[in-house]
């Protein structure tokens, strides 16, 4: 048979497997959302606006809007909103997220509409609606985001 190393050398340098993906502007989609389709229509002010159309693609067995799809599309959105409020470069990561799945998406974009507000030192809460071309909501989102340590 065949063996397969499954794990590297502890003491091994690690490499990385592909060259870090660099941004064209701040404000703008990661490879994972430019697969997913997301498009980014504003984010300003701490606000933003993203859409997602529903595709086979981003559908689950039952034929409805994968929610990783919708969860992913409302984090993007409260990450865009951040990004309008912070300068370019500045790290921060989702630390905290809470989804809230009202109806099922089966056809046409679905719109996020996301604000965020710092909360304390480095801090922001945020908050997305999820919602249809008829302005039916389907999902909301709640999470926390927080920057990085710029100390060394």
């Amino acid at each position: 048979g065949r063996s397969m190393k499954l794990y590297s050398d502890p003491d091994e340098p690690r490499q990385p497997e592909v060259v870090q993906f660099e941004l064209e502007e701040w404000i703008d989609s990661s490879p994972f959302e430019r697969l997913l389709g997301v498009q980014i229509l504003r984010a300003e002010e701490g606000q933003a606006h993203l859409s997602l159309p529903f595709t086979l693609k981003l559908s689950n067995g039952g034929g409805v809007m994968h929610g990783g799809a919708l969860t992913s599309l409302a984090d993007t959105a409260v990450a865009m909103a951040i990004k309008s409020l912070l300068p370019p470069g500045t790290v921060f990561a989702t630390t905290d997220l809470s989804m809230k799945f009202v109806a099922p998406v089966f056809e046409g974009q679905v719109h996020a509409y996301a604000r965020v507000q710092e909360t304390g030192v480095r801090t922001f809460s945020g908050e997305c609606e999820l919602l249809g071309e008829a302005d039916e909501t389907y999902a909301l989102l709640t999470s926390v985001f927080k920057i990085a340590s710029q100390d060394k």
